[in-house]
């Protein structure tokens, strides 16, 4: 059986803390957290470094302006995915409470804009989309992703990376999130390819 390779990513986007999931594979393995690479930003140190050997966490410098800030952080995404068949995005969530709505949408523009000047596939889920896929409710919250992933991986991040938090937070939540995405793309291209 001739093997189909498969190179993509999910990607948990924002302003502060991007979570990236990677699937480098074929088309015959089960995507499973253990085929996965992540890396995420954070602006906490002591997340800034690695959880095993296939958790990242990288520290970021302050910017002075928020160009600077599209173009470092869509630099750094770029840079972690190298070669890649197709990448996935949460959509916006168009009933946040966020004042840094408009911010969100340039900072995403921008990276956008990087994957199709290298030609690369994008599909967008909308954020009920992914949740539904994660947990069957395109309502659930961070708790629910987290028990899901929990459920699903066997893999308890939180213990793992920030042991002493009582809620799920970031990048925890972040690198549920882009698992997810990652899963939601890999299940969608599987179905396209039988």
């Amino acid at each position: 059986m001739e093997k189909l390779f498969m190179n993509i990513a999910g990607i948990d986007y924002s302003l502060c803390a991007p979570a990236i999931c990677l699937f480098i594979g074929d088309y015959y393995e089960e995507f499973s957290f253990n085929n996965c690479m992540f890396h995420f930003l954070t602006d906490t140190n002591k997340y800034a470094k690695n959880f095993g050997s296939n958790i990242v966490g990288q520290s970021f410098d302050i910017f002075e302006s928020d160009p600077e800030r599209y173009d470092s952080i869509s630099d750094w995404v770029m840079e972690k995915l190298g070669p890649i068949d197709e990448i996935s995005l949460e959509g916006y969530a168009f009933g946040s409470k966020s004042n840094r709505l408009f911010q969100i949408a340039e900072h995403t523009g921008v990276l956008k804009y990087k994957i199709y000047q290298n030609s690369i596939p994008l599909s967008v889920f909308t954020p009920s989309e992914v949740k539904k896929f994660a947990t069957g409710k395109g309502n659930a919250n961070k708790k629910d992703m987290y028990d899901a992933f929990v459920k699903e991986t066997k893999v308890k991040l939180k213990e793992k990376i920030s042991p002493k938090r009582k809620d799920i937070g970031n990048p925890v939540s972040d690198i549920v999130d882009s698992y997810y995405i990652c899963k939601l793309l890999y299940s969608k291209l599987k179905v396209k390819s039988f």
